[in-house]
């Protein structure tokens, strides 16, 4: 009796949210890791162990990238695996475990509730199980209409049996913003397909924004929420003012290159498309490696943002940008605070934002170093210097737990994976949760010491 006490004592002063979050990724990634090692995941043979957790640290952490042909190398109980794994890795394994709990008539834990309020909502809510049960709710249904719509399509291609696997599979994957597929060529040969594109992009969208967000909307939409909150609202016009922009840049950068000779609706489709998914799943409709450096740019910087806080995505987050944005704004127009929708942003907030922002950056240029020394090998700088925009790509992309790659993926050595993954781990728990992870844990605010200037910008 002892023991247990000392060893739950032990948890309780050790086991902080932040590390509880952090492990229980890090616990799903490795469990997924040795089942696709083993041979029954594999179509021939079996996967080496450094490609069985790059895919599924690929899975888990909902990035899309990948070393391996899905389609061809898994097995079906092994691409069945990879679903519950980009399954659990969206939600994360501690909301699947909560629910669970509370479906059997069970309480959590109250750092188990200061995670999961942490990760989907923006204020505390005394709602906060009602908000927990809508997620699942608001997930089969998005998934199971995609499935509907997709399978639509599919059955056209493939068998019904067929068909309907693929279906659900593209369809949790999309939901998820995962981007892992079952074709060698992404959806580029549905470039053109209406029912595809719209499908695949709504299930984007609405699994990007966060599910507080959703919540939100559709409690306004029944009339029992009177307004939005300013979380909200901020999340709604930053997604569409980033999709509406980053289509048109899109269709300008490509007008007389990739999409110059392409048919009106696929040139639409395409550049829609290609403006949502880079704010973080892996899915494409066209070829990447054949884009402008102006177009990789644009993608970069989608990628750098991401999705939506409480959502299924990486990034820095259009919150983020939005307040980045705004506290520039509000400086340039002498104010001190942060205001938007009558309403001031708690400065703790905006200090989180920037050093999420440069904290990101800052592994960014890390993961891109190693990336860079690891790869050079014996090749001169000057025929080493064109994989610097690859590795650049592919760093952010694994940042922002896209998917997308120049094709450089299933080049990368065994250092350089290792790289990527930790560069997916890092964009999906965030690197301010994993540094406090790695912190002591102390209480109290610490030492405030007298005031000093110094001299920036």
């Amino acid at each position: 009796m002892k023991i247990y006490i000392r060893i739950k004592n032990f948890i309780s002063r050790h086991l902080s949210p932040p590390r509880i979050f952090i492990l229980s990724f890090g616990g799903a990634i490795l469990i997924g890791a040795v089942f696709l090692w083993l041979p029954f995941s594999a179509s021939k043979g079996h996967l080496r162990f450094i490609d069985a957790l790059f895919t599924s640290a690929s899975a888990v952490c909902v990035t899309g990238l990948v070393v391996i042909d899905n389609g061809k190398d898994l097995s079906l109980l092994g691409q069945v695996i990879t679903i519950f794994l980009f399954q659990i890795g969206g939600l994360g394994i501690l909301t699947f475990s909560t629910v669970f709990f509370v479906l059997m008539g069970r309480g959590i834990s109250f750092k188990g509730r200061e995670i999961l309020q942490s990760t989907f909502l923006h204020t505390r809510r005394r709602d906060f199980f009602v908000i927990l049960k809508s997620v699942f709710f608001y997930m089969l249904i998005f998934e199971s209409i995609g499935t509907l719509l997709l399978f639509i399509r599919f059955s056209r291609d493939f068998p019904a049996g067929t068909a309907l696997y693929q279906a659900i599979y593209h369809a949790i994957s999309a939901f998820n913003n995962c981007g892992f597929s079952l074709f060698s060529d992404s959806l580029m040969n549905y470039q053109g397909d209406l029912l595809v594109n719209l499908t695949v992009m709504g299930l984007l969208v609405i699994g990007g924004i966060g599910f507080i967000v959703q919540y939100e909307v559709f409690s306004k939409w029944k009339g029992v929420q009177k307004r939005l909150s300013v979380h909200s609202r901020m999340v709604l016009i930053t997604t569409a003012v980033l999709i509406l922009a980053g289509a048109f840049f899109f269709y300008f950068f490509e007008r007389n290159h990739l999409l110059k000779d392409a048919p009106l609706l696929n040139t639409i489709l395409a550049s829609l498309f290609q403006s949502v998914t880079p704010r973080t799943c892996g899915f494409n409709t066209v070829d990447i490696r054949l884009l402008t450096n102006a177009t990789l740019l644009l993608l970069i910087v989608l990628m750098f943002i991401g999705a939506s806080p409480g959502s299924t995505g990486g990034g820095i987050k259009t919150t983020s940008t939005a307040l980045l944005l705004l506290m520039i704004w509000n400086r340039l127009r002498g104010n001190e605070e942060v205001n938007i929708y009558s309403r001031t942003i708690p400065r703790e907030v905006v200090s989180r934002t920037l050093s999420i922002i440069f904290a990101s950056a800052f592994s960014i240029s890390i993961i891109t170093s190693i990336l860079l020394v690891a790869g050079g090998g014996n090749l001169s700088p000057l025929e080493s210097r064109h994989f610097f925009v690859e590795y650049l790509f592919e760093a952010v992309s694994a940042f922002g737990t896209v998917g997308l790659s120049m094709g450089i993926t299933p080049k990368l050595n065994d250092i350089q994976k290792c790289a990527i993954i930790l560069m997916m781990f890092v964009g999906r728990v965030g690197p301010l949760t994993l540094a406090f992870s790695l912190s002591r844990i102390k209480s109290g605010r610490g030492l405030t010491y007298a005031e000093e200037g110094v001299m920036v910008g």
